[in-house]
């Protein structure tokens, strides 16, 4: 035990914090295994349980309970979860019709995630480099 005034108050403090963070930090993960449990049984209200505990984590890191970062992993996970779930029902519904009708996945325009009509950056400046060796030619 502490025998400074100033240190009681402190050891007062981190208790008093300690148990207001425990509340924040346990309401997270509770919304978080009752989102993941929700998407692993394929209900239909599974979006609406992740975007609670998307909330959640997001309470809890802007009050400093968690780090951002790791509240941002967290969410990732989650929507991660959420879109290949999503995306393998979309799949599966088709087919189980009788296949009249394939599911549409949408391409990207180019691999490289440049703009079309574009050449990238790294493209540019080879033929830069190119251009100028033939001038000095």
């Amino acid at each position: 035990m502490a025998n400074i005034k100033s240190q009681i108050k402190r050891n007062r403090q981190n208790l008093k914090r300690r148990l207001r963070n425990r509340s924040y930090r346990g309401a997270a993960r509770s919304a978080v295994l009752q989102a993941r449990a929700s998407i692993e049984a394929g209900e239909p209200d599974s979006r609406a349980s992740v975007l609670e505990a998307i909330s959640m984590l997001d309470k809890a890191a802007e009050r400093g309970v968690l780090h951002r970062n790791n509240a941002a992993r967290r969410k990732a996970r989650l929507m991660r979860r959420l879109a290949a779930v999503s995306a393998s029902t979309t799949t599966a519904a088709p087919s189980a019709a009788g296949g009249a009708e394939k599911a549409k996945i949408e391409q990207p325009q180019e691999a490289s995630g440049e703009k079309a009509g574009k050449t990238p950056a790294s493209r540019k400046a080879v033929t830069k480099k190119a251009d100028k060796k033939s001038a000095t030619k």
